[in-house]
């Protein structure tokens, strides 16, 4: 495997020659998931000084993950942007071969939620939503978007263009679909928006964390791999899933300055079905991607962060659905109470060692980052110790009133469920309501792993 802190060396002479100089210093940041980020510094041979550049970095193969979300695809949309109204950083080269793209290093933070001047936060807030109407204002035609669709096919197709490129990436990964997924994927088909305007180009994933910021405005708008041409409504759908991740103030009156800025009115009803489009696509991307790494030598990253913004998405996602659909999203049980066991007692000491000693003695972000994503799993497995007995129970009991039958193995009872439903022998909705008590369950064992994010739910549209 590769190792996670060392480049390539054909790649770190590819920056050189390409910034003019040689690199001296090579610092990779967390964040980023599976595209990495780097601080390179090159100091140029005709001055001597120091150029400060950033580059982004994927080590996946896609002809092995038959991913079409591909740093290639990103570098397309930034070169795209180049000069316009939407900041973005500037490029200076796109590798040839490796998913590689250098642009200029900008100075600014991307964390949102670390902003603690009130006037800051929503002066930040206000400029990217300027930033998000400029975006929606350009005349898609005149981009050059090599390996887009012609940005003069109208919406609904183009949403349907997109619905056919996560079958075929589900496709090529192969695998028994989840059960939830498959009629996810059915139901945005039958109910695809009649939007009549023009097509914009959408960010996807936009919001708060994919931007760079300071001094109360935003610097650049960043994170680009799943831009694509479709609905205005897309990227407000998106905006109002990031502004779940991450507080991005009152959400409703960023929308009314948008409407103001862009000429789009927001539709909620569209908003919703972007929603659940949005959380969908969210695990196309994820379906068998745990193999797919390790067959690419990609098995590390922040496990910790996988948890808890997994199940965030998962529950999110069904609560996106539940409101379209209308099925009913029960509470779920509480677990008995019971006296600390020996196993409660290591990991409590464990996590108090992570916290008190080692964390405190970690200078490096990206070590630091990941310790504390290891305290996540921590508590995630003290939780499972403590509680996922009396969970597996009461979803046995589910799997046997869903069957008609008793069950002995969750395993089984699970693949013969997922089996009924999409063989037509079981009523959809009873099987959404059994999906969604075990992704509640989940959110339950990984609350203490997740904090605040496990009870945080849509924002309101207005």
């Amino acid at each position: 495997m590769d190792d996670p802190l060392r480049l390539p060396d054909d790649l770190v002479a590819w920056i050189g020659a390409v910034a003019g100089g040689a690199v001296v210093s090579l610092d990779r940041k967390p964040g980023g998931g599976r595209k990495e980020a780097w601080f390179v510094d090159v100091e140029v041979d005709s001055t001597k000084e120091r150029r400060e550049l950033f580059l982004r970095y994927d080590r996946s193969d896609p002809s092995r993950t038959g991913d079409p979300w591909t740093l290639r695809r990103e570098a397309t949309v930034y070169l795209a942007l180049q000069g316009t109204e939407v900041r973005v950083p500037t490029v200076v080269a796109v590798h040839p071969q490796h998913q590689a793209m250098v642009t200029e290093r900008l100075q600014g933070e991307n964390w949102f939620s670390r902003i603690a001047d009130a006037d800051e936060e929503l002066g930040t807030a206000r400029d990217f939503m300027h930033r998000l109407a400029a975006l929606h204002r350009l005349d898609a035609r005149t981009l050059e978007l090599p390996g887009f669709p012609d940005a003069s096919t109208p919406v609904p197709d183009l949403v349907r263009h997109e619905l056919d490129e996560w079958e075929g990436v589900l496709a090529f990964r192969g695998g028994a679909v989840d059960p939830v997924l498959r009629l996810t994927l059915d139901w945005l088909r039958a109910n695809v928006p009649a939007f009549e305007g023009p097509a914009v180009l959408v960010q996807g994933d936009t919001g708060p964390g994919n931007f760079i910021y300071a001094g109360g405005r935003v610097v650049a708008v960043v994170d680009w791999e799943l831009a694509h041409l479709g609905d205005p409504m897309d990227d407000i759908a998106w905006l109002s899933l990031r502004a779940t991740q991450e507080r991005f103030t009152h959400l409703p009156d960023r929308l009314r300055e948008y409407e103001e800025l862009s000429g789009n009115r927001i539709d909620e009803e569209r908003v919703r079905y972007y929603r659940v489009m949005a959380e969908a696509k969210l695990q196309v991307m994820t379906h068998r991607r745990a193999e797919s790494e390790a067959e690419a030598g990609l098995e590390g990253g922040d496990l910790g962060n996988r948890l808890i913004y997994g199940i965030l998405h998962r529950r999110l996602w069904f609560e996106a659905l539940g409101e379209v659909a209308g099925f009913e999203l029960t509470p779920v049980e509480t677990p008995p109470p019971h006296p600390p066991s020996e196993h409660d007692r290591l990991y409590a000491s464990l996590l108090a060692q992570l916290r008190d000693v080692v964390v405190p003695r970690i200078t490096d972000p990206l070590a630091l980052a990941r310790t504390k994503g290891f305290a996540r799993v921590l508590k995630y497995l003290a939780a499972v110790n403590a509680d996922g007995p009396f969970f597996d129970a009461c979803e046995l009991d589910d799997l046997a009133k869903l069957l008609g039958e008793p069950v002995d193995r969750l395993e089984d009872g699970r693949g013969r469920a997922a089996d009924a439903v999409l063989a037509g022998r079981l009523d959809p909705a009873e099987y959404l309501g059994y999906a969604w008590r075990r992704v509640a369950r989940d959110n339950e064992l990984l609350r203490p792993a997740s904090g605040v994010l496990a009870d945080r739910h849509w924002p309101p549209l207005s």
